[in-house]
């Protein structure tokens, strides 16, 4: 069986060039996230880690509709800076290297573009842009659908249901359960005894697989739907 490549860096030109001729790989996902402070017990990755996993999940469904691209790791994370080892972005150099991947992949063709967001410090300076964003495309490229959407929201009804604390929550019990599942060896157990906030103890990996599941179930749902035309701004 021939191996999915699912991550666009994996790919040579020409495997890239013959899928787009082929009708492949109509559809992309930009993970974005943050490599920041998540308590004394998650590693900083955490944020990017599982953005691109949803990602990575959706595509493997979707395969070979969907790519991934290159996971944009730096996120906008000024507030955490007093910690250190915190990498944060200015927001308009990040905003354009987000617009400029992003027309990257319309200008090649690919016009299904949904950037999935793993940090909430990313959320207000992409949201207060993205109207032009559909402006622009709309006159350069007006077959292009391009949306921004963090994991959580997609998937929050069930999340919230999975949950007693609140939806994400930072390095609390939904972040804390899905490294658990995802990436347990990101998680110092031994931290969460030591630390003040103690509502990391009540996640599990059993709550995060189901939480897993539903953030990937509700991104594959949504890029099926743009798939099929809906979710366009104009």
């Amino acid at each position: 069986m021939q191996e999915q490549h699912v991550f666009i860096g994996d790919l040579t030109r020409r495997e890239f060039r013959e899928a787009l001729a082929g009708g492949k790989f109509q559809t992309a996902i930009i993970p974005t996230g943050s490599i920041e402070q998540h308590l004394e017990h998650l590693a900083m990755e955490h944020d990017i880690r599982m953005a691109t996993h949803v990602a990575e999940q959706v595509a493997r469904q979707l395969y070979p509709q969907v790519i991934v691209t290159l996971p944009i790791r730096a996120g906008i994370s000024e507030h955490h800076m007093m910690h250190q080892g915190t990498v944060s972005a200015k927001p308009g150099p990040w905003l354009s290297v987000i617009f400029d991947a992003v027309e990257s992949l319309v200008r090649h063709g690919i016009n299904n573009v949904l950037v999935l967001n793993g940090h909430g410090g990313n959320e207000a300076p992409v949201n207060g842009i993205i109207g032009q964003w559909h402006l622009y495309f709309r006159a350069q490229a007006p077959q292009a659908n391009v949306q921004f959407h963090s994991y959580w929201d997609l998937s929050r009804p069930e999340a919230e249901k999975l949950c007693k604390t609140g939806v994400p929550g930072h390095a609390q019990e939904y972040e804390t359960a899905m490294a658990l599942a995802v990436c347990p060896h990101n998680v110092r157990l031994d931290a969460m005894q030591d630390q003040e906030d103690r509502s990391p103890l009540g996640a599990s990996a059993e709550q995060g697989q189901k939480l897993v599941d539903a953030a990937v179930n509700a991104t594959r749902r949504y890029v099926e739907e743009m798939i099929a035309g809906q979710h366009r701004p104009f």
